[in-house]
């Protein structure tokens, strides 16, 4: 009883040391603008709580994974992208964030126990083995991901290149699960490709944004430019689960003479930024389509609202992901860091993403061409889906809300197994025989 109640003053008298000091940070910094107090009776409960598990629990547990785990809730229990990293997960962090890794070659999150596939990668074994952005993994090989955080989950499907994992899949429309099985590799993330659909008509896909993505999609415009001039382009940012936030700044700046792209808001000065676009439209005069879906997250986003607010590009598709915060890594002392949400986006018009999305200027259902059929209506995974989503917060703006008859029926096999790309195609042609 004496070690008992020994622990609990310890642990109590260093929380309340921890709060003591930031409390005092935190006035010290808002000029005693809000009245900041120390939660004692909540403290209290904690090391109540922990002394009972240290007390009672059926087998022992060191302080130091009752208070990682302690850390781990207070973060997770704040929105879906907050998280803590200890340190081996913050190296996996870093080189994940390089553009090359061992793994599967796809975009994660959590919700309800389970782990949801937000959008596989291109060119990568998750997408070419079947893997859909809305999935639901139940199970890794034989483990089952109820009850795994996010981070082990992620520690298991990445691994050795030329090894294989099982994955037990829920997919909607499927009456059973489906098993997946994909043989790991080195995932190299082809950020930019390119391609002219038809003479004149230029095709881009962004399927990540990287440190580069600005750069290589200059000369994958100039590369079009050189094959006879363009007419009309599309950006095809489907399933592109984002990435770097200055990436999206230069591939909406290329495409923009002056004005806002994109700006943050938080509750510190950092958090608050606004990114503004330089003179020159590499394509001036020239229409645009942007594909976007469920997929199309984050810094895929920023770039469709910036381009539907100055009105440079028409939007096709579905409505986008909807994940419009922002997330900081802070490194730790222990060599590990947490990721906290510590801003929102808002398009140039004032409109947040969070939990809403973009909504295309044409929205066109999901379709099966191989059975001719209608769309089959089914509620993709959004931002807003997941629990504790962060809020959209403030609102500004309002969401604003074709086809040519033909030149003949020469279209590639690419357009005749897409839809989206065959109707963004014959948007573009509408424009240029109203022009």
């Amino acid at each position: 009883m004496r070690k008992t109640t020994n622990l609990f003053l310890l642990v109590f008298g260093i929380l309340v040391g921890i709060t003591l000091g930031t409390c005092g940070s935190v006035l010290a910094e808002r000029n005693n603008k809000r009245n900041e107090t120390i939660p004692f009776t909540e403290l209290r409960t904690f090391t109540e709580v922990f002394s009972r598990i240290q007390a009672d629990y059926v087998e022992p547990v060191t302080d130091e994974t009752l208070l990682e785990n302690a850390i781990r809730g207070m973060l997770t229990g704040l929105d879906p992208h907050s998280t803590y990293l200890d340190p081996d997960e913050y190296k996996e962090l870093r080189i994940g964030t390089t553009g090359q890794f061992g793994g599967l070659g796809i975009e994660v999150g959590m919700e309800n126990g389970f782990v949801k596939v937000i959008s596989p990668i291109d060119d990568t074994p998750a997408q070419r083995a079947g893997v859909k952005a809305g999935d639901l993994i139940v199970r890794l090989d034989d483990k089952p991901v109820k009850g795994m955080t996010l981070q082990e989950a992620v520690k298991i499907m990445r691994g050795k290149p030329g090894t294989k994992i099982t994955l037990t899949i829920v997919r909607e429309g499927e009456d059973k699960p489906l098993k997946i099985t994909i043989t790991r590799a080195v995932i190299k993330i082809k950020s930019v490709k390119n391609k002219l659909l038809e003479p004149g008509y230029g095709y881009l896909r962004i399927t990540s944004f990287q440190s580069r993505t600005g750069e290589q999609m200059r000369k994958a415009i100039a590369e079009m430019k050189k094959e006879g001039g363009l007419k009309g382009l599309i950006l095809d940012l489907r399933n592109n689960p984002g990435g770097v936030l200055n990436a999206a700044v230069s591939v909406s700046d290329a495409f923009l003479d002056k004005g806002l792209i994109v700006y943050t808001d938080g509750r510190i000065e950092e958090a608050k930024m606004k990114f503004e676009a330089t003179p020159g439209d590499l394509l001036p005069g020239v229409p645009m389509v942007v594909l976007i879906n469920a997929g199309s997250a984050s810094a895929s986003e920023i770039v469709a609202g910036a381009l539907q607010d100055h009105k440079r590009a028409i939007l096709m598709g579905q409505k986008t992901f909807g994940k419009g915060s922002v997330q900081t890594i802070l490194p730790l002392s222990n060599g590990g860091a947490i990721k906290l949400t510590t801003a929102r986006y808002y398009t140039p018009s004032g409109r947040s993403i969070q939990a809403e999305g973009i909504v295309p200027d044409i929205v066109l259902g999901i379709v099966r061409l191989e059975t001719v059929a209608e769309a089959e209506e089914f509620e993709p995974l959004t931002e807003a889906s997941l629990s504790r989503h962060l809020e959209n917060g403030k609102k500004k703006g309002k969401s604003p809300q074709e086809k040519s008859d033909g030149e003949g029926r020469k279209e590639s096999k690419a357009l005749l197994k897409d839809y989206y790309l065959h109707e963004a195609l014959n948007v573009l042609k509408g424009i240029n025989i109203v022009k």
